[in-house]
């Protein structure tokens, strides 16, 4: 017990601090094929491109024991593209929905006519259409686009963010919030549960108190000693939500025993399929969670990839969409004992909504 404690002294305190096992995050793009006839009313159809893969580095830092059994700290990440792992560049063009335009205009649906006329203009004037070809490189880690500025300068607040816009650009070189987390010294029973993140022990992006409670831990290491009956509980800033996972099956990862956690059939599951999501609600179709309350109000939603485990019409409203479970379900390998994750590979997919919008061009 004393050598899994987070405690400068305890063994596995610089594995905690520094995790020594390689990350690697993989990205895969669905480039669309037929942009204009989509614009027209038809279905979608997508190819599937990557992995392009990045090696990621995480640190722990200001690192601060305080007096109630906890320690506080920031993570930091960084990110570096591996050629040698990726099936691409990060120079190779990608066909995909213009989130900045599809966005703005979904978020002045509701305004008066006059805004929407000149949300038009400013799309036809900046050249700005409804899908955009940019690089691996610039979808992830940002591009300049004049429409930040005009939005920011006539829709101040809109958005929350100036110069440059990239899916992972908030990611490289910043923190995932500062996370506080029960230290095991004085109550071993609570080792590396969250107590709380940015300040808060719940957050206030859903519509329930269960919703909103930031359960498990910090999805690094968890409790020791684990049984079947055990099951995988963390909280995920990036999905703004506690996710847990549950016992699948014992094994043995290079020659050490191991628990497979899996993720239960109704993690992203609507709430009139499972009530205790509800919370998580406006909801579609099963089987995608509606993100937007923490994604400055982009209607993006998350699920498995290829909407694996998801409502079918949903696979079947793209050409291109091939959900199975053996490219697309997702697991953690646990070494019961110690609580530290010894092989995992957790796949999500980030789905953006689109829409006519009555008004916008």
């Amino acid at each position: 017990m004393q050598n899994v404690r987070i405690d400068p002294s305890s063994l596995s305190f610089n594995m905690w601090k520094e995790i020594p096992v390689p990350f690697y995050l993989s990205v895969y793009f669905f480039h669309v094929v037929n942009p204009d006839n989509v614009l027209k009313g038809e279905k979608p159809q997508v190819q599937e491109r990557g992995p392009y893969v990045y090696r990621e580095f995480r640190h722990k830092s200001n690192i601060t024991f305080n007096d109630n059994d906890t320690v506080s700290f920031l993570e930091y990440r960084t990110f570096q593209f591996q050629p040698a792992k990726s099936y691409g560049l990060e120079s190779d063009y990608i066909v995909m929905p213009n989130i900045l335009v599809l966005t703005a205009a979904m978020l002045v649906e509701n305004q008066p006519l006059s805004l929407k006329v000149l949300m038009s203009l400013a799309f036809s004037t900046l050249g700005e259409r409804a899908f955009m070809n940019r690089t691996v490189g610039e979808i992830m880690w940002g591009y300049e686009d004049p429409l930040m500025d005009f939005i920011n300068k006539y829709f101040p607040n809109l958005l929350p963010f100036n110069g440059k816009f990239g899916l992972f650009s908030e990611l490289n070189n910043t923190h995932s919030g500062l996370f506080t987390v029960f230290t095991g010294v004085k109550d071993f029973s609570r080792i590396h549960l969250v107590n709380k993140w940015n300040g808060l022990s719940k957050v206030s992006f859903w519509h329930s108190d269960q919703c909103n409670m930031i359960n498990g831990t910090s999805g690094q290491m968890w409790a020791p000693f684990m049984t079947p009956e055990s099951s995988l509980e963390f909280y995920s800033p990036d999905a703004c939500r506690s996710m847990k996972l549950v016992y699948q099956e014992a094994g043995v990862f290079e020659g050490i025993p191991i628990y497979r956690f899996v993720a239960p059939p109704t993690l992203f599951a609507n709430g009139s399929v499972y009530p205790p999501n509800e919370g998580f609600c406006p909801c579609l179709e099963s089987g995608i969670q509606n993100v937007s309350t923490c994604r400055f109000g982009a209607p993006l939603f998350l699920s498995h990839p290829h909407f694996y485990n998801a409502d079918p019409v949903l696979a079947e409203a793209v050409l291109g969409l091939h959900p199975n479970h053996q490219e697309h379900s997702l697991f953690l390998d646990i070494h019961p004992v110690t609580g530290i994750p010894m092989n995992c590979s957790v796949k999500l997919q980030l789905s953006l909504y689109i829409k006519a919008v009555k008004g916008i061009g």
